[in-house]
This record gives C-alpha cells, sequence and structure tokens, in this order.
C-alpha cells in the first residue's frame, strides 16, 4: 500500500502511527494487545457515553435506539459516514461509505479494530454482552465498512467476531481461564519433565509445550479439557492438519489420574497396511515371515496410561474391528497369539477428516465411530483464532532463540499484519515453519520480512502460482484415483509405479481424501 510523503504528515497521521506502534509495542513485550485493547474499549467509550449522556440529559441504562443514536452520531461527527441497516433485539448492523480517517487509513487497517472497541465497550456495558464483526472495511478496500453487533450471547456463538462483556464479568472470567490456563500448564510441564526423564534427554530439544488459549473457540477448548480429563471417556478430537491435535491430547493426559503413567502417541497413517495390526496389538513369535520374537504392540505398552491415535480414519476395515473389541471387552490377541490379555488404556483418537461423512460412505465402521466419540473436542483452524496469533508468535520467537542461541528478535508492524491476514492453510505447525525461516535470515533484531508458503494476497484472486498448484493437486488427485481402481487399493504397488515409498503414498492419499479401503471394497464386490 502506499505511504504518504513526509511533506503530507499531519496531527492524523502522526496520532495514528503512534497508537499503532503503542499497541504494537505492548504486543511485542508479552502478547497483551487484546487486553490494552479492552482497556481502552471501557475507558474511552466511557467518555464518549458520559458526554452523550450530559447532552442528551440521559440517566440509567441505554434502550436500544438511544445506543443506535450514539454510536453514529459518534463516528458521523468526526467524519464518517454511518446508517443504520438493521436493527432487532439480537443484532445491529450499521454501514459506512466514508472513513473519517479518510483514505489514509488503508495504511492503518488495525485502526478498525479502535471502531469495535469503542462500540463493543458500550454495548457491554448497557446490555451485557456484545460481540462485534466488521464484515468489511474500507481500509482492506471493500469500498464501504459493515460491522455487526451481536448483543445476544447464545445466538452469537454461531458468528465470528470480537467478544466484550461488563467489565466485572470480564475479570471474572479472566480469573477463571487464568487460573485454568496455570494448572493445565503445570500438568503439561509435568509431563514434560517425565518425558524428558525417560528419554535421558534435559536439553531444549523438546521444549515445554504451551496451549496459547486467548480466543474464545479455544477458551472453549481449554474448559473441555478440564471436564473430560478426570474421567476415563473416550475422546475424538477433530481439526485441520497442523492445528495441535496431540498438544491438546497430552493437555487431557496431563490433567487426569492417569498422568503418571504413559502417554504414547501413534500416527495410525504413517504405519504400513501391513504393519497396522501388529503395531497395535503386538504379534507372537513365528506369527509371519520376519516375526522372530514376540512383539508388544502399543496397547500393551501404554497399560494404565492413555494411547493417542492420531489419523485413525486411516485404519484398514481388519484393524477397526479389533480396535472395536479392544475398546469394548478391554481385551486383546497378538498377531498369531491364542491368549486374551486384558488392557486398561484411555483411547483418545483424532482425524482432520469428516468421519460422518466416511460412515455414510462404508470406510469406517459406525460402531467404533460411536465407540471412540463419547467426547469431540474441535480444534479451530489458526484462520477462526486470530487472537491467539501474537502471543503464539512471540512463544516460537522465545523457543527460536533458545534453540539457536540468539536474542528473541522484534517483528515489524507490517509483519505482524501480515500474519493476521494470512489464512494460515498449514495452522501453528505452518507458522513455526515461516517463524523459522525467517529468523534464520533476519539480518537484525528485528524479522522485517515474512516468507510464506503461499503466496500472500490482499484481494481472493487467484495467482498464477495458486492457479498452476490447483491443478497440480487435481492432476495428482486423477492420477492416484485411477492408480487405486487400477491396483485395487494395494499401496505398496502404487508406490513402485511412483517411485516412492508406502509411506509418502498414505500422506498423499489422506491429503487428498482418498482411502484405498474404498477400492478394495469395490474389487471385492
Amino acid at each position: 500500500m502506499p505511504k504518504p510523503s513526509f511533506s503530507s504528515l499531519d496531527p492524523v497521521f502522526f496520532l495514528q502511527t503512534f497508537v499503532l506502534e503503542l499497541l504494537h509495542a505492548c504486543e511485542q513485550e508479552d502478547g497483551t494487545r487484546k487486553e490494552y485493547i479492552e482497556h481502552i474499549a471501557h475507558s474511552a467509550s466511557r467518555f464518549f457515553e458520559q458526554a452523550f449522556r450530559h447532552d442528551r440529559k440521559l440517566e440509567g441504562t441505554l434502550d436500544m435506539d438511544q445506543y443506535v443514536d450514539l454510536i453514529l452520531g459518534l463516528k458521523n461527527h468526526i467524519g464518517g459516514n454511518f446508517s443504520l441497516d438493521s436493527s432487532d433485539a439480537k443484532c445491529i448492523r450499521v454501514l459506512n461509505t466514508r472513513c473519517p480517517f479518510g483514505e489514509g487509513v488503508k495504511n492503518f487497517p488495525d485502526l478498525c479494530r479502535m471502531t469495535s472497541s469503542v462500540f463493543g465497550g458500550i454495548a457491554a456495558r448497557n446490555f451485557g454482552y456484545a460481540k462485534v464483526h466488521i464484515a468489511e472495511c474500507i481500509a482492506l478496500n471493500h469500498g464501504r465498512c459493515k460491522v455487526a453487533i451481536h448483543l445476544d450471547r447464545k445466538e452469537a456463538q454461531n458468528h465470528p467476531g470480537t467478544e466484550y462483556l461488563r467489565p466485572e464479568e470480564s475479570r471474572q472470567i479472566k480469573e477463571e481461564i487464568g487460573t485454568l490456563q496455570s494448572r493445565i500448564d503445570t500438568q503439561l510441564h509435568k509431563l514434560w519433565l517425565q518425558n524428558s526423564k525417560n528419554k535421558k534427554n534435559k536439553g531444549a530439544a523438546e521444549r515445554h509445550p504451551i496451549l496459547i488459549t486467548e480466543s474464545p473457540p479455544m477458551r472453549k477448548v481449554l474448559k473441555a479439557i478440564n471436564k473430560v480429563a478426570p474421567t476415563d471417556a473416550s475422546v475424538l478430537i477433530q481439526g485441520e492438519t497442523g492445528v495441535g491435535k496431540e498438544l491438546i491430547a497430552k493437555a487431557i493426559h496431563a490433567m487426569s489420574p492417569r498422568a503418571g503413567r504413559t502417554f504414547l502417541p501413534v500416527n495410525c497413517g504413517a504405519i504400513p497396511e501391513t504393519l497396522i495390526e501388529s503395531t497395535l496389538f503386538g504379534h507372537e513369535k513365528g506369527a509371519f515371515t520376519g516375526a522372530i520374537d514376540i512383539h508388544q504392540g502399543v496397547f500393551e505398552r501404554a497399560e494404565g496410561g492413555t494411547l493417542f491415535l492420531d489419523e485413525i480414519d486411516s485404519l484398514s476395515p481388519a484393524a477397526q474391528v479389533r480396535l472395536l473389541r479392544a475398546l469394548q471387552e478391554g481385551e486383546i490377541e497378538r498377531v498369531g497369539g491364542k491368549r486374551t490379555l486384558s488392557v486398561d488404556v484411555r483411547i483418545i483418537a483424532a482425524t482432520n477428516q469428516n468421519l460422518e461423512k466416511l460412515v455414510k460412505e462404508g470406510s469406517f465402521r459406525q460402531d467404533l465411530y460411536y465407540r471412540i466419540l463419547v467426547v469431540r473436542i474441535a480444534i479451530p483452524p489458526l484462520r477462526e483464532r486470530r487472537e491467539d496469533l501474537p502471543p503464539l508468535v512471540q512463544l516460537i520467537l522465545q523457543n527460536l532463540a533458545e534453540k539457536y542461541h540468539r536474542p528473541v528478535p522484534r517483528i515489524s508492524r507490517p509483519v505482524m499484519q501480515q500474519i493476521r491476514q494470512y489464512s494460515w492453510p498449514g495452522n501453528v505447525r505452518e507458522l513455526e515453519n515461516v517463524l523459522e525461516r525467517s529468523f534464520l535470515f533476519a539480518d537484525a533484531d528485528e524479522i522485517g520480512e515474512l516468507e510464506l508458503d503461499r503466496p500472500f494476497h490482499d484481494g481472493p484472486d487467484l495467482s498464477w502460482q495458486e492457479i498452476r498448484d490447483k491443478a497440480l493437486e487435481q492432476v495428482e488427485r486423477g492420477f492416484l484415483t485411477e492408480a487405486l481402481h487400477h491396483h485395487q487399493g494395494n499401496v505398496e504397488k502404487i508406490a513402485a509405479t511412483m517411485g516412492i515409498t508406502p509411506r509418502a503414498v498414505y500422506l498423499k492419499l489422506k491429503n487428498h481424501g482418498l482411502s484405498p479401503s474404498e477400492f478394495r471394497n469395490k474389487s471385492a464386490g
């Protein structure tokens, strides 16, 4: 975006820059930008409300019409062109065709958060709750601003936006969340120390995991962990690749009575199909060619603890049957064995697929689905939890500084703005990779450039590279589908054809949502 010349500087531009750099500095120190915004909301908005009440000689709680008059008048008095779009007891929507800051706001899109905080602060004080969503924004070249102020807490759960509460309720919730966060963090730290001791690794190779829960969706996850952890209920964690499903599983284990026992993660999608049952349940000597000794499966090794089955949707039909029995009866049999073994293991499963869809398609057993789905925890993608970005960035940079024995760098404001606007299809894992690459190539004590894995865009138009990548993705999917038909779901043969490992083929199939078992079933019929 074009920057104004030095000769065109004015008081408004000076104050815009000062306010944004002040907020950015707070963010660099401890990631408390959201708290500062909320403080400004309840302080500045109170001043504006008092001025409005003085002019109108109003006392008591504002009604809906008075609130609308206040927020429209406030913006229009300073140069905006705000008007009411719609209004009811649950939501107020306003439109604006002229920004009070003029075209210069396109250099400072974060200033729109001030509008959100003022609108939300006044609404929360008078109605008890508000969620403000800026759906369109002049600063982002939408041509107008469209703001929704949701006042019904239950109805607002299905809408994006920033929540605002009465100051006393906000403080109480922060204290409760802070206490719960501290408890989980402490238990995760104990688990990390236990694992480090077992691995005889006291260095910084595996850092103490921390849950970042600044956003409302992640605070719901935090509460779900607290509820389900003390029980033995099976848990299904759903979320896109890279959102941190294993960390959530570790938190559940760390908060459970099983915390002193083993937490064993298993990526089902990375196990060759021929070894899945042996990996899960073990095998006896001579059970198959190469079985030269007795092998304990993960169920036995996790006895008394927690077994985390990631990518559970990739299990073969035979493995699903045996897993179902293990969950129902608490018993397993090693491959090639004749003796039943009792096991006491808590199952936490995870998937990035739509299991309901797989059940309907017949590739995942319905009875197993209901067995693992006693409790469902959905982890939102990073693009739906923007409030978590600043503290996540700071945490990742601190870990990188420790890993590479360098000072923690600052993040420039343009880079932080770019981080906020990028969609992060790879979620936290992609954020970690991008920051590490930028950290290594930073020239000074500040990261001023961000090398994204995918092109960054302000608008919705696709670049040539995106179009090419989508075309290549379609070609690869088509080839894999044809190969699955031709080889009747035999992944080893497909791998030989492509000249890659079976594991690589499984990963590609997973990315495209293809299941070899579907094609084996078809060939059998």
